[in-house]
């Protein structure tokens, strides 16, 4: 016996939002015997004899119980009249919906009980279940009675035991039975059903498979010979042609899985079917039942990227419901909150904010600091901070003020208590009560306190970053400390935003802060330009912003440092000589002058005393001069600092303000001091970081000022070229900023102040360029120059740069500053190289850009025209080494008509009287009528059925001749097919039949076999690895372009009626009833029949 290992109750809510239903045939009875001695043939379930027997479709069988002449049946059944009416009275009870199955089950399975034959029973109710299994169409009463029948035959499966592991095991041994026979019965009969010819019957057939193994107990056992048949037809029929089949047969192998062994059929086959099956629908129903493991799991995660909305939706939901946060890793949480919150549908953003988000907060215990450490903020600081908004939009403003125990008295976070997690938390915290406006300004003073005393925690916060030495940079613990420490420095930085910086006096002291931290050579470079944004944010007087900066990279570069002056010796010498000088003299005169007393000499005692007071006057002049000079002087001195830490953040902090200045402020002569004193000399620096800085400066200030745009663009086309590849990458876009905002007469007038030689048109610029990339010369003109050198990047194997390049070309010409229709043709064969396929950012600008593009106007319509023929012959000539033979010519054709078509247009030409679709129309005929027998022919004659011709008639005319030439010339059946469809379109019925005359179309039925074995749809050719199926433009007209469903995919679409007047809702509700589906006449018909 086998026991499910898996099950999942929650499928039976899934089918219908997965299945749309099919189509019904028609309502006749057919019938099919279950015996060796019978087969299948036609479309429809037909009953035949064996095929050895088979004598002119005519058989009679009178030893058994059918007697079957063509359509006719008699069934003699060796019951009473009351069990026949019994069974069936439950099969037209068990139509209606409002009836009780339960009951009528209980009553079916009693009379079946009482039963001593059961055989009979079996193949009367099989005869019933037919005529619903005929039916593809999703009929109510056709449902009703699949969930009878699966409730019936579930309700023979025993209950389970309720006893110990001991008596459980001993039953075991001593139970060793078979299935009941009723249930086996109905899987045998299913099983051999799947095989049917008709897709009806293998849909109910997979369904009513799926219903039975669902409605079974959680630890039900079914025979292992069982399990495997059903194993085996449910992996062959996930292959079936129809989607609604693969989606039953999908399902009913939900309970068949086993997780825990890596080479389970059923999980293979799960995982091809969601890596390959071209139907959403099914995708959607593997996802809904597929087992989640590591094997699993990075497949369910891939469908989070699905090209359907409803897919994608489903994914989030599965990952939400079954897969644990802790069972992801850093990098999948993050990937899958960023695509999720940024996906371009609303359903799939609303999936993620109300379900995956709270799924995974409940598994936190509610927790969100818990949350955005699985989610690394360091690393991924935005993605956490749109995470914490979609949590806080769905939260109550008394829930949002729960994590206010984090601040102190102060309305701060403690230095000590700061962690990564609670400070993320407590910036988006104010900015989303920010966002509020008026109704948030209440509770966002209970969680950020006023300016002056944030900008004081501020400046204690950041003089308090630890500068590393060489040796400590080599520690990782200690880097890790500081970068932790700058993380937490960008966050509080960035809470300045949300600031009530209204009073006078705490604006001021913030800006004092600012100012001191930009200027304070400790400052970590990472904070520079978060510094410099929220200082120029507080200022909105574009000449005061220029000032207050000026004077801070004045500062950073050239602080006021004091100079002290050495003590010299020689004179220190002197001056000592002197003092001992002075000194002997005033002894002597001391001496001389008690001489003088004692000798009672008194005039000259008297002069004696004068000397001596004017020599220690003397004295005490020599010994101030000598306590001055040992005394170091110290002066205020200039020094200007070269190192590249310097320079570098006097270069962000320009680059900020340059950035933040209004676009039609004019550099003054601050600003030309700066050119001329920082920018243009760290061009030349040898350092790699100075130089980016410095070409990020020179091109967003030459945005401010032709002249200078005039002056510097020849520099930055030779750093374009010749420097690193992330300068070359900045030198690029300023270029391409340069030409958005000037246009190419910008390069005209900067080769006339260059040279004296005359330079032409813009429009000769861009018409000539071309032909400059053609002949390989070096171009004369800057124009050329510059359009070369964007094609030589497009073809460079630095997948940045070439990006790069690609962006700024589809800016240039969505903007109008280039109209070329080969740079038009690299972009498309750039976007279809299987080379790209890896690059998402390139290939998603590109696939926004054509569309947008061809929408805008007809001129851009006539650019994708005229590049049509090139880039289809690039393809058709590509050698098989290049990665552009893979490509799908079909699929790029289909994008260029799509790309072209009038009705895509937003605001459609006032010339209506010729469409782009006339002018590609002659181009593609020329081709053909070059060489008639070239392959591309056909695909061309194919094109040319799917274009939306004006009716103007001197087109029609031209058209016409041209397809009565090549009617005459070409050979292939296909493309004759094609023409003639075209000149269907274009003459009447009388033209035509002169044509048609004159013509040598070969005979219709000649081709009749042609017809049938030709499909458009299978013509094209899957596209390889490496290529891209076209996005077509909205408004296409193809018929072949609508709206998928597992219905459609069958290919049995009821073409829609014109809509008319909207009925009334009692007449909606009799329209429904009368199409409804009822088995009872078909089942009374047959009765009636003897």
């Amino acid at each position: 016996m086998y026991m499910f290992p898996y099950s999942n109750r929650e499928d039976e809510g899934v089918q219908s939002d997965h299945l749309s239903g099919g189509q019904g045939g028609e309502r006749r009875v057919y019938l099919w015997n279950i015996t060796g001695d019978s087969c299948w043939r036609g479309a429809l379930l037909q009953w035949c004899p064996a095929p050895d027997r088979c004598k002119e479709g005519r058989r009679r069988r009178v030893s058994g119980v059918l007697v079957i002449v063509h359509n006719k049946v008699n069934l003699t059944l060796k019951m009473t009249a009351d069990n026949e009416i019994e069974l069936k009275e439950a099969f037209h009870r068990a139509q209606k919906g409002h009836n009780n199955k339960a009951k009528l089950v209980a009553s079916l399975k009693s009379r079946y009980n009482k039963l001593e034959d059961k055989t009979l029973f079996h193949e009367e109710f099989v005869h019933y279940l037919k005529y619903a299994m005929i039916v593809y169409k999703r009929e109510p009463a056709v449902e009703n009675v699949i969930d009878f029948v699966a409730k019936f035959a579930a309700s023979f499966q025993p209950a389970p035991n309720t006893e110990d592991e001991q008596q459980q095991e001993e039953e075991e041994e001593e139970e060793d039975e078979d299935d009941h026979p009723f249930l086996s019965f109905i899987f045998n009969f299913l099983l051999e059903s799947h095989k049917a010819n008709s897709h009806a019957v293998r849909f109910r057939a997979c369904q009513l498979i799926n219903k039975l193994l669902g409605s079974m107990a959680e630890n039900a056992q079914i025979d292992d010979d069982l399990f495997d048949r059903i194993h085996q037809a449910m992996l062959v029929r996930v292959t079936d042609k129809f989607p609604n089949v693969r989606i039953q047969a999908a399902l009913a192998m939900t309970r068949l899985q086993q997780p825990k062994d890596p080479d389970c059929p059923t999980i293979n086959a799960y995982m091809l079917i969601l890596e390959n099956d071209s139907n959403a629908e099914v995708r959607r129903a593997v996802l809904s039942c597929v087992a989640m493991s590591p094997q699993t799991l990075p497949k369910v995660l891939k469908r989070t990227r699905d090209i359907k909305e409803n897919v994608r939706k489903l994914a989030y939901q599965v990952l939400a419901e079954k897969v644990h946060i802790k069972a992801l890793t850093i990098a999948q949480r993050v990937g899958l909150v960023q695509q999720g919150l940024h996906d371009t549908s609303e359903s799939v953003r609303e999936v993620v904010c109300s379900r995956l988000l709270p799924a995974w907060l409940l598994r936190l215990d509610g927790n969100v600091i818990e949350l955005l450490h699985r989610l690394d903020v360091e690393n991924c600081a935005e993605t956490a901070m749109e995470t914490l908004k979609a949590i806080f939009k769905t939260m109550p403003t008394e829930e949002l003020l729960q994590n206010r125990g984090l601040l102190d008295n102060r309305k701060v976070i403690p230095e000590d208590s700061m962690t990564c997690e609670n400070v993320l938390y407590w910036r988006a915290l104010c900015e989303f009560l920010k966002s509020k406006g008026y109704d948030g300004e209440e509770t966002l003073e209970q969680v950020l306190p006023d300016a002056a005393t944030y900008a004081g925690y501020l400046c204690g916060f950041l003089k308090a970053v630890p500068v590393l030495t060489e040796e400590q940079r080599a520690d990782f613990n200690q880097l890790e400390l500081v970068m932790t420490k700058e993380f937490i420095s960008q966050q509080l930085i960035h809470l300045i935003g949300c600031l009530d910086t209204n009073e006078e006096g705490g604006r001021k002291r913030v800006l004092a802060v600012l100012q001191e931290m930009l200027a304070l050579p400790q400052t970590p470079s990472s904070l520079v330009s978060l510094l410099t944004e929220k200082l120029l944010a507080l200022i909105p007087d574009d000449q005061r912003r220029i000032q207050t900066v000026a004077e801070i990279i004045s500062d950073v570069r050239e602080p006021i440092t004091e100079a002290s002056q050495p003590v010299d010796e020689n004179m220190s010498r002197r001056q000592q000589v002197q003092l001992a000088e002075v000194k002997v003299r005033i002894m002597e005169a001391k001496q001389a002058l008690e001489d003088s007393i004692a000798a009672q000499d008194f005039s000259r005692a008297a002069e004696l005393k004068d000397s001596i007071a004017g020599l220690e006057n003397h004295r005490n002049q020599v010994l101030q001069e000598i306590a001055q000079s040992n005394q170091a002087v110290d002066k205020e001195v200039h020094i200007e600092k070269n190192d590249p830490e310097t320079l570098l953040r006097c270069l962000t902090m320009c680059a900020e303000l340059l950035k933040q200045m209004n676009i039609k402020t004019r550099t003054g002569p601050t600003i030309s001091a700066l050119m001329s004193s920082l920018i243009l000399p760290c061009i030349a620096n040898a350092h790699p970081a100075v130089r980016n800085m410095a070409v990020v400066c020179l091109g967003t200030c030459t945005l401010h000022s032709k002249e200078l745009a005039k002056t510097h663009l020849v520099l930055l086309l030779q750093i374009a070229q010749l420097d690193e590849v992330k300068i070359r990458i900045s030198a690029l876009r300023a270029i391409i900023d340069l030409l958005l905002l000037f246009g190419f007469q910008l390069l005209s007038e900067t080769a006339s102040t260059q040279t004296t030689q005359p330079t032409q048109s813009p429009d000769k610029q861009q018409a000539d360029a071309t032909t400059a990339e053609d002949k390989g010369d070096a171009p004369e003109d800057i124009a050329q120059s510059i359009l070369v050198m964007f094609s030589e990047f497009l073809d460079s194997e630095v997948s940045d740069l070439r990006t790069e390049t690609a962006e700024g070309l589809a800016k240039l010409m969505y903007m109008g500053r280039i109209s070329s229709a080969k740079m038009l043709s690299r972009l498309v064969l750039l976007w279809y190289n299987p080379v790209t396929e890896d690059d998402g950012c390139l290939r998603h600008c590109l696939g926004v850009f054509f569309q947008l593009y061809a929408c805008e106007s007809r001129s851009h319509q006539e650019v994708v025209e005229e590049s049509f023929l090139p880039t289809v012959r690039t393809l058709l000539n590509a050698p098989a080494t290049s990665p552009l033979a893979e490509v799908d010519i079909n699929n790029v054709v289909e994008l260029l008509v799509e790309l072209t078509r009038p009705s895509v247009l937003i605001k459609p030409s006032a010339n209506t009287e010729v469409s782009v679709h006339d002018y590609l129309a002659v181009r593609m005929c020329g081709e053909m009528l070059k060489d008639p027998t070239a392959p591309e022919v056909r695909l061309y004659a194919k094109t040319l059925s799917n274009l939306e011709l004006s009716r103007e008639e001197t087109t029609r005319e031209d058209l016409t001749t041209l397809l009565q030439q090549l009617v005459q010339e070409v050979k292939d059946r296909v493309c004759l097919r094609a023409l003639e469809k075209m000149l269907h379109q274009l003459v009447d019925s009388k033209e035509q039949a002169e044509v048609l005359s004159a013509s040598a179309l070969q005979p219709l039925d000649v081709n009749a076999d042609e017809a049938a074995t030709e499909d458009p749809s299978k013509s094209a050719k899957r596209p390889k690895r490496g290529q891209r199926k076209a996005c077509t433009a909205k408004g296409g007209r193809k018929p072949s372009r609508k709206a998928e469903s597992s219905e459609e995919s069958d290919g049995e679409n009821v073409p829609e009626s014109v809509p008319a007047v909207r009925p009334s809702r009692r007449a909606k509700t009799a329209a429904l009833e009368k199409t409804k589906l009822d088995l009872n006449p078909l089942i009374n018909q047959e009765a009636n029949v003897s």
